[in-house]
């Protein structure tokens, strides 16, 4: 019955027949399976606390949780052994061709840009430096799809212009990061974070340079590389975050989103916070006057009528 019960195996592969000299393997899949739990368990965990998390500080949940959610799918298709393509590589020729999954650069495509908007939001540098970052991380990551689906040599060349992309990109995070987040009070946070995501970034083009680039180990190896690196990333970093943002001020951070989207006001001031006369009071009041012709007593000739006063900008009656 013990037996029965503990039992676990693993039919992937058999519906799901590998391909290649250099192929999936049953323990591989089991680890990705292993991974997939892992990224599942985050992304519900992460959901559930957006629901008690205070009205308007809930952009951590709502970015973590499409990461994490993204991240389950990929690592659920590569442990099932689907979604790949066999390409002849021009190292190691002698170990044959070699499964390459797409799914993990997907997966790449939408989580490093989460990671950019967690430490760039909060740290209060410029969308436009935002959007910079982001697009470098697209230009990192295809580049190293591109090259990976590459049958030649030429494949060095897209990894050359895919790891400069991530240079600047780590320069940027650095830098510009942490001189934004010490003027609003949060270096220190920004600063554990931002060096533990670019350390494993780090280690992401050494990764993929034995692996799929130049073939150095096997596809079930590699994965478990990737796999590691891929867990300390996103989900470390999704809940190292929670602790950390209870302690800011997110209106003084500029993140408490309302009804008027991203709000730019004073000292985590909004709109809809504000007393409703408040906007009636905001407005300018003016000084108008008005001249007028009357007819004086005989023989005085012509004489002005008072001036006539205004408030708040509208005409109002001449002052006897």
């Amino acid at each position: 019955m013990a037996v029965l019960l503990f039992e676990r195996s693993n039919h992937a592969l058999d519906v799901n027949p590998p391909a290649g000299h250099q192929h999936l393997s049953v323990h591989g899949s089991d680890w990705l399976w292993a991974v997939t739990a892992v990224f599942l368990l985050a992304t519900l965990v992460y959901f559930a606390l957006s629901f008690f998390a205070r009205s308007g500080e809930r952009i951590f949940h709502y970015l973590f949780t499409i990461g994490l959610l993204v991240g389950t799918i990929a690592y659920y298709a590569m442990a099932a052994d689907l979604a790949f393509r066999v390409i002849s590589q021009s190292n190691q020729t002698h170990k044959g061709d070699r499964q390459i999954f797409w799914p993990k650069y997907v997966y790449w495509v939408v989580s490093f840009p989460v990671l950019i908007l967690a430490l760039g939001l909060p740290s209060g540098i410029s969308w436009t430096t935002i959007f910079y970052q982001i697009t470098l991380s697209w230009v990192w990551v295809i580049s190293y799809l591109v090259a990976a689906f590459t049958r030649t040599n030429y494949k060095w060349g897209f990894f050359a212009f895919g790891t400069f992309a991530w240079i600047l990109l780590a320069l940027s995070t650095l830098r510009d990061g942490f001189s934004g987040a010490r003027r609003v009070g949060i270096g220190r946070d920004i600063s554990l974070l931002s060096g533990w995501v670019n350390f494993l970034w780090l280690l992401y083009p050494i990764a993929w340079g034995v692996s799929d680039g130049g073939n150095r180990i096997g596809v079930t190896r590699s994965f478990i590389f990737f796999g590691i690196l891929d867990i300390l990333l996103l989900p470390v970093i999704a809940f190292a975050v929670l602790p950390m943002s209870r302690r800011w001020d997110y209106g003084r951070l500029n993140l408490a989103f309302t009804q008027y989207g991203r709000v730019n006001a004073p000292q985590g001031t909004f709109p809809e916070k504000s007393h409703p006369t408040s906007s009636a009071a905001g407005a300018g009041t003016g000084v108008g006057t008005g001249a007028g012709m009357g007819a004086g007593a005989p023989g005085t000739g012509v004489t002005t009528a008072a001036p006539a006063t205004t408030t708040g900008g509208v005409a109002g009656e001449p002052v006897p």
